[in-house]
């Protein structure tokens, strides 16, 4: 195995070509492409061992419960879903009325729409791969007994997600695109930070509240079965994982002084404005030779991406008041970009604990 070090991650996207191409490699042949960070984290023992919040005991227990293995418990047996068929449905492309891509043929509409899967699910694995090395530093730096057991189950929980997403792409998709700027800067901010609740911040409540709602779209669009009950299987994981981040920091921030609060305030605020074009398909615009500015004004302003962006705030914005983040400096940013309304939302605090108990069900057969 060779390990070669970048300053950066990769810009060019990367192919697959041959399906058994893994079983032909030796080791020699193997180039894994590493790219370096530094943070200064600051570990901490907990010797006290009590399981002082019953919630979050609970959820480590579900996360037990319903545990899946990504190669055993879903069917690869069958053939892969066909690139000559829509990989979404037509009516969630949100390159529709985009006049470059009206000029496509039906054929090169379904394959521009594989692209943009791949794309998304590109920014997935990248994603998750990211909130498996902040769950990491939680296990570690996190104070508490509980966040310490949950934050190493959730590592676990990450790894399989990204062993799901990446299997799907090179088995039944073929190619994989580079890590979006936005997401990168996002998760070396998240990384590199030396503040625990910052990351529990960053990683519980941003970027997992934005793939819950993102899963929860993109299973509805997809066309693939076996792709529906991967999402199926990652919502429930994501669902728990959203669910700790408000219960713990409900309590956390509230000890805070004000500026320390606006300081975490202010980051939230920021991190929303990055993620709201996480899964933008810029690298299908560089792919296509497309204009970006032209091709993203008409992204952003689609139905379906006005749709996404109102089913991504509506987890967010109540999750960030409940925990004490919508500060009056901040809550008018937020009502610059449009999506204060969501506040009053029902927040992922709310637990229906019967709901999340529930064995798993592959229910794609009845989406």
């Amino acid at each position: 195995m060779k390990v070669t070090y970048l300053d950066e991650c990769p810009k060019g996207m990367r192919y697959f070509d041959d399906d058994d191409l893994e079983s032909k490699l030796k080791p020699e042949h193997i180039e894994d492409l590493v790219e370096i960070f530094n943070t200064p984290l600051t570990g901490s023992y907990n010797w006290d061992y009590t399981d002082a919040d019953n919630r979050l005991k609970k959820l480590y227990a579900l996360g037990k419960k319903l545990n899946w293995n990504a190669t055993m418990d879903l069917d690869w047996s069958k053939e892969p879903y066909p690139h000559t068929e829509w990989a979404s449905k037509p009516e969630f492309q949100a390159f529709r009325n985009f006049e470059p891509y009206e000029k496509l043929s039906e054929k090169e509409k379904i394959e521009c729409s594989w692209h943009v899967l791949a794309s998304g699910l590109s920014s997935i694995v990248h994603g998750e791969q990211g909130a498996m090395l902040v769950a990491s530093q939680l296990a570690t730096c996190a104070p508490t007994y509980n966040a310490k057991l949950y934050a190493a189950s959730q590592t676990f929980d990450e790894a399989r997600h990204v062993e799901v997403y990446h299997k799907y792409l090179r088995e039944r998709i073929g190619w994989i695109y580079p890590i979006m700027p936005g997401l990168k800067l996002l998760l070396d901010k998240i990384l590199t930070d030396p503040r625990w609740d910052l990351k529990f911040i960053g990683m519980q409540i941003i970027i997992e509240g934005l793939a819950l709602a993102a899963f929860e779209r993109q299973r509805a669009s997809v066309m693939d079965p076996l792709l529906k009950d991967i999402f199926y299987l990652v919502i429930r994981d994501e669902a728990r994982h959203v669910t700790f981040g408000v219960n713990y920091l409900e309590e956390f921030i509230a000890t805070l002084s004000e500026e320390e609060r606006n300081d975490r305030a202010e980051f939230a605020y920021e991190a929303c404005v990055v993620m709201r074009n996480r899964f933008g398909s810029t690298n299908v615009l560089k792919h296509y030779g497309w204009d970006a500015e032209e091709a993203m004004k008409a992204q952003t302003g689609s139905e379906a991406m006005t749709l996404f962006n109102n089913l991504l705030f509506s987890k967010i914005m109540p999750n960030l008041k409940k925990i004490g983040l919508l500060t009056d400096e901040v809550s008018k940013k937020y009502e610059e970009l449009g999506i204060l309304q969501f506040k009053d939302l029902e927040d992922a605090g709310v637990i229906d604990w019967d709901e999340m108990s529930k064995p798993l069900e592959y229910s794609s057969k009845t989406v």
